[in-house]
Parts: structure tokens; sequence; C-alpha cells
């Protein structure tokens, strides 16, 4: 079952990269003018990284991979969507950037890409599309070298229970092992698409992503929490006057965490 789910959530992707570089929630227009799409959390949290080895995680489209880039990183992009990749590969030609891209499943990294890495990172939106966090620690911590920084910025687990709607509990807190199904149409960057998927996704407590990084010898350097979000992807949202994004029916709650850990050396 599976490799029945990697393929429907890979079909999923490859619809959304085809029409994502388009929405108002990217800004296209404003990234090939030279805008980062990098958030404030990760710019702060990951400092310089001019001439750094960065490995950038479920990278989509590239913006971010391409934005590290333009930071003077040696950036390479991994995703499982040829559609998203190509794309990248294409906006990394036209910028005049040294970026690569790899088109690969995170958990099945191995053969796929060489070398190791100062930085691997990875953000918003990505972990629930994996349904064993065990791998995924395996491909962070075999990919970074000694004394290598590895940053996640993601939406809180706590968030991600709930009906954002009205506030109301919807998810489970721990991943039962099975994956979420759900039938969805549009993206949460195009809510009014007329494509429909089914999506397969897992949730995950802070303990089953900690504790794998952890047991592979990483080091925690940063844990924070923040009760906002710098992007507007989810429904009911209200803008604040930072610039970033709240749950009307949870103004309170958690809405984005950031770990960064080291790899002793």
């Amino acid at each position: 079952m599976e490799q029945e789910y990697l393929k429907a959530n890979q079909k999923l992707w490859d619809d959304w990269a085809s029409f994502h570089p388009e929405t108002e929630l990217y800004d296209m227009e404003a990234f090939l003018q030279g805008k980062s799409s990098l958030m404030p959390f990760e710019r702060e949290a990951l400092g310089d990284v001019s001439g750094k080895r960065l490995l950038h995680l479920q990278c989509h489209f590239g913006q971010d991979t391409l934005s590290w880039a333009r930071l003077g990183a040696e950036a390479t992009g991994v995703d499982f969507s040829a559609t998203a990749i190509a794309t990248a590969r294409t906006l990394n030609e036209r910028l005049g950037l040294n970026a690569r891209f790899v088109q690969s499943d995170v958990l099945e990294l191995e053969g796929r890409l060489e070398g190791s890495f100062d930085i691997v990172f990875t953000s918003y939106g990505a972990l629930i599309w994996l349904d064993n966090l065990e791998r995924w620690a395996d491909a962070v911590a075999g990919r970074l070298r000694p004394g290598g920084i590895f940053c996640i910025v993601e939406f809180h687990p706590a968030l991600l229970m709930m009906n954002l709607e009205n506030g109301s509990y919807q998810y489970p807190y721990f991943n039962e092992g099975k994956p979420v199904i759900e039938t969805v149409t549009g993206s949460y960057a195009k809510p009014d698409g007329k494509n429909t998927h089914t999506e397969y996704t897992w949730q995950h407590s802070f303990s089953e992503i900690l504790t794998p990084l952890l047991e592979r010898g990483l080091q925690l350097e940063i844990f924070r929490e923040y009760s906002c979000s710098p992007y507007n992807c989810f429904p009911n949202m209200e803008k604040l006057d930072n610039g970033m994004y709240r749950c009307r029916a949870m103004p309170g709650a958690p809405h984005v965490y950031l770990l960064k850990m080291r790899k002793p050396g």
C-alpha cells in the first residue's frame, strides 16, 4: 500500500506544481525580480550561508532552494515531483544560479545523492507527506557532515490536530500508522482550483519528530515555537500588523515551530 500512497501523492504534487508558480501565494513575479521566498524564522536561525553546502529536502519547485543560492549557498533541492523539479531547473537556468535539483523520494536518497552537506533544511508542510520518520531521520543524519546543521521550520503538530474553521479537534495528535485520507479540490495555494485528488498524509507528534534525530546523535541547539504563521495557506486566517497570519478560531495556538540541531564532529 505504501507505493500506492506515494504514487497518488506524486500525482497530486505533479498537478499542484503545474499551477503553483502562477498563484499569488508564490508571487513569482516578485521572486524573479529578486525577492527572497525565505521567511524570517529560518533566515535568523541559519544566518550567513555563504559558501556552505546546503541540502533542501522536499523543495517543491525550488523557490527556497534558489533563495538560499542567492545568499551564496551551494544549494541542492530534492523533491519527488518530476513537474516540480523540471520547473526548478528552468528557474535556476533563467536566474543564472548554480543550484542543483534531484528528483527523488527523500526516504530513498541512498545512491541518488552523493556527498555530505553543511546544512540540511526542510520547511512548512513537508512532514505530513512522510509515513516513516525513522527513515527520514536516517536521510537527514546521513547527509550531514560532522559539525553540520539540520534546521526544520514546520507547522506545529498542535495546529494540525484542529479544524481551523471552528477551532474544534479533528485529527489525531499521534501517528496511528494508517494515513489520513482526504479528497481535496484545488490546493492550499489555489482553493478554487478545479482538479480533485485523494491525498494521503500522516500526523506526527513532537516525540516522533525529535526522538529519531536525537537517537542518530544530533544535538539540539534551538527549539522555538511561534504563535503565528508566515503563510496564509489555511482557512480562517487573519493578517497581523507584523505581516504574519493567525487563525481566527485559535488565536492563542502555536502555529509554527523551529528546530536547529547539530551533528557532532
